[in-house]
């Protein structure tokens, strides 16, 4: 079933029936003032954090309620509607109604008994507040007297669990006032008083465009007794009665009156956000002139559309273009911005920066903003400790140089974070080495940026230390134990249990390091890296490798996880794609081991993390048999790893295979059954069901997943082949045999390459000639000395 498409020429997904399978949902705002709004203007708003500075209500796993609601009533017939959907829902048979989601904004249009409405949402850019324009249009030959009321729902205290739970203070803290055109509400104004004059935190709504006829600032008497958003009092008689909260919850309703004669347009436009009476008084001002709002969407516009021009692809496929070219790299922003911290399944709980999460987020940035993913990468080293490992959570006030550390209790009580993760670090080394290669900032490693609790270093000895601190913790195999957890927080091998997959990242790591040491004349430490993972790569083929597979890890007690003899969980995905992706499988055992993936985990909707599910058979540590069967890490498809097995047959030159992958585990490809994946088709989740679920092929936890960016370097490093290094880029595609042409658009280092992909002969990899601005090249590689302001590249496969 088909709920809506892909708009590329706007870059906007477009949703043309509201009844949606789930809420289908977009991100306005920054780090700064962020919000989340779906198809029929549900979510909420807050400054910096989810958690800790909530401005808006909302019912988590629920009806997608509260929102951003504008209601409108004719005034003659006493009819009323939203200009959403929801939440009044009317019959879809006579209300037509279509939401376009685009980059930070959304559009919402619709129409009913010849009343037309354009509600527009957007967080103006470096701006703290959000805006919504009401457009209203009278499509009848009569003239109409409509009433519209804006509604926000303030929450009653910032802290979000204060204001679900602690109702026994949070309803007696605020109170709510109508000044001019806004309601104020003020949090505990008895003791917070400020030299601004301001009462305690002061959040407001108010309105620019028309004449404020009536108001509510008290939940309650808007919604009336025993009523609901789809039926509130209000709206229903025509005008609010100008109640405000006192000790109960508080919201903020304005009601004005519209006469509009036949084919009239009339404009009113509110105001959200957290300021005092001053600065909201200055804020709605400034928006008298409404052509304002144009150019502010437009900044924002150019803003996101420039970011997304670094690099465009026309390939045959137009799933891949609509993700490749916005979709996935706007997800890739979103998630790098948020932290995966704040959507409509994650509370926005989690007050900090997970550190493997976000180094590994940066990475799908990286070609589309290199400074802006270098500025994150210097925020994650100061997140790193002096020992080499990662702080697993970095708080959003992080003071480098300062910080305590898992060995603190301090640090553990504050953060809920017991011990160090065995992976966390690891993740700097391809995300770093993909930063240099994307701009030949090689300087960037003698920058000096200091550990999370003391001292500071280069960056180039942070990974130093970094690959000490897996060095100094092995186990009795002489592999780096699995610690706290390995990427897999379901998998518990035990303090001194033994993790394949931090070893291939180690061994990965070293090979880096030492790429890293003979350019920079370090030679007596890349001869000690050569021999240290000489002898890691000896453990692992002699320990790890299992006739066409290798296994997950060794545990505490030496029970061997992912072995062919387990009954359970004895084929895993991870360490698969990782002996190919980190280079220590040789090509026989790559063959062998890609091969199984594809026989035991593969499904029609994404490859497995690992088979078969846990039931009967779990062992101390497998956290995972708490799921169901066939859901998230036990047996589901997990979606993050999907990125990494579309790299590894990429890297294998498998072109069918890689996109094969990407074809299943796409949202895209699923627009058109979205009944059955649930989630939004323009943007990954968490993980999907497999085959032992009832629901197989159903997607759950949106927007924020390391999947953005893991996909979108299995796509443009593995599939379109972009593999810069510090001198340059080699271009080396591993397409579906079937793609006979396609063409790339990318800026490198300044410079445009326009580059034109030929497949006459239907190959999946490899080339036979390469041109540069109509010089052949003896190879596949184009220095950057070679290249010029504008560059036409041509290969021929």
């Amino acid at each position: 079933m088909n709920y809506g498409y892909f708009d590329e020429a706007q870059r906007e997904y477009v949703i043309t029936r509201p009844d949606t399978p789930a809420p289908w949902a977009n991100y306005l705002g920054s780090p700064e003032y962020g919000a989340i709004i779906s198809n029929n203007a549900g979510g909420y708003s807050f400054v910096k954090s989810g958690a800790n500075g909530r401005i808006l209500r909302y019912h988590f796993n629920s009806d997608d309620t509260p929102g951003r609601y504008l209601y409108l009533r004719d005034d003659v017939s006493g009819d009323y509607w939203s200009a959403s959907w929801q939440p009044v829902g009317k019959d879809l048979n006579v209300y037509k109604n279509e939401c376009r989601h685009g980059m930070s904004y959304t559009r919402i249009t619709a129409e009913y008994e010849d009343i037309q409405s354009e509600a527009l949402y957007y967080v103006p850019l470096h701006k703290t507040y959000e805006v919504w324009r009401l457009k209203v249009k009278n499509n009848s030959e009569k003239d109409r007297k409509i009433s519209a009321f804006g509604y926000a729902e303030f929450t009653n205290d910032s802290n979000y669990e204060q204001d679900q739970i602690n109702l026994q203070y949070t309803l007696f803290i605020t109170r709510t006032y109508f000044k001019k055109n806004k309601i104020l509400q003020t949090i505990n104004q008895n003791v917070e008083k400020n030299e601004e004059g301001s009462n305690g935190q002061e959040r407001f709504f108010g309105c620019a465009g028309a004449e404020v006829t009536s108001f509510n600032g008290d939940k309650a008497a808007f919604l009336g007794a025993y009523r609901s958003y789809s039926n509130p009092i209000a709206v229903e008689r025509g005008h609010c009665d100008n109640v405000l909260n006192y000790n109960s919850n508080g919201c903020a309703a304005l009601q004005s009156s519209i006469c509009l004669k036949p084919g009239e347009t009339k404009e009113i436009v509110y105001i959200l956000g957290r300021h005092n009476d001053k600065d909201s008084d200055k804020i709605l001002e400034s928006y008298q002139d409404l052509s304002i709002i144009e150019k502010e969407l437009q900044e924002l516009k150019n803003y996101w559309h420039g970011k997304l021009e670094h690099f465009q692809v026309n390939t045959p496929s137009k799933e891949f273009n609509s993700m490749i070219n916005t979709w996935n790299a706007y997800q890739c922003f979103i998630t790098f911005i948020w932290s995966r911290a704040a959507s409509f399944v994650y509370c926005g709980q989690r007050n900090g920066y997970g550190y493997r999460d976000t180094v590994q987020d940066i990475q799908g940035i990286i070609h589309l903003d290199a400074p802006m993913a270098k500025e994150r990468i210097r925020f994650m080293l100061s997140a790193q400790v002096d020992n080499g490992g990662g702080l697993p959570l970095v708080k959003y006030d992080h003071n480098p140089g300062h910080e305590d550390t898992p060995d603190d209790y301090s640090y553990v009580q504050a953060t809920g974070h017991p011990a160090y993760r065995a992976d966390d670090a690891l993740w700097l080394f391809p995300t770093i080495l993909k930063y240099i290669g994307e701009t030949g900032d090689s300087g960037f490693l003698e920058e000096v940026i200091p550990y999370a609790n003391k001292e500071a270093d280069t960056v180039y000895d942070h990974l130093k230390r970094a690959i000490r601190f897996s060095l100094e913790r092995l186990g009795d195999h002489r592999m780096p134990a699995g610690l706290h957890a390995d990427w897999n927080d379901c998998l518990r091998l035990g303090k001194k249990g033994e993790s394949t997959f931090v070893a291939l990242q180690l061994y990965y790591a070293m090979s880096i390091m030492i790429s890293l040491a003979e350019s920079r004349k370090d030679i007596e430490y890349a001869e000690h890296m050569k021999g240290v993972q000489k002898e890691l790569y000896e453990i692992i083929q002699n320990l790890c490798w299992e006739d066409d597979r290798f296994i997950r890890g060794i545990k505490e007690d030496g029970q061997v996880i992912g072995s062919k003899q387990n009954k359970e969980a004895s084929m895993w995905l991870n360490p698969q794609s990782w002996a190919v992706i980190s280079g220590l499988a040789d090509k026989q055992q790559a063959e062998a081991a890609l091969e199984s993936v594809h026989r035991e985990l593969n499904t029609p909707f994404g490859v497995r993390l690992m088979a078969p599910s846990f039931a009967d058979h779990a062992f101390p540590g497998a956290l995972a048999i708490l799921f169901n069967p066939s859901t998230k890490e036990n047996g589901g498809i997990f979606s993050q790893p999907q990125g990494w097995i579309i790299l590894a047959e990429s890297l294998m030159g498998h072109g069918n295979r890689a996109f094969e992958y990407f074809k299943e585990s796409s949202p895209a490809m699923l627009n058109d059954r979205a009944e059955i994946r649930v989630l939004e088709p323009y943007v990954h989740g968490q993980f999907t069901e497999s085959t032992e679920s009832p629901f197989e092929g159903r997607s759950h936890v949106h927007w924020l997943t390391g999947t953005a960016s893991t996909v979108m370097v299995g796509c443009v490093e593995g599939i379109l082949g972009m593999r810069p290094d510090l001198n340059g880029l080699r271009v080396a595609p591993s397409i579906p045999s079937e793609w006979k042409e396609l063409t790339m658009k990318k800026i490198f280092r300044g410079k445009c390459l326009n580059i034109r992909i030929e497949n006459k002969d239907g190959a999946e990899s490899g080339f036979r000639e390469m041109y540069l601005n109509g010089e052949r090249l003896t190879d596949n590689y184009i220095s950057e000395a070679e290249m010029k302001e504008e560059n036409e590249i041509l290969l021929v496969m």
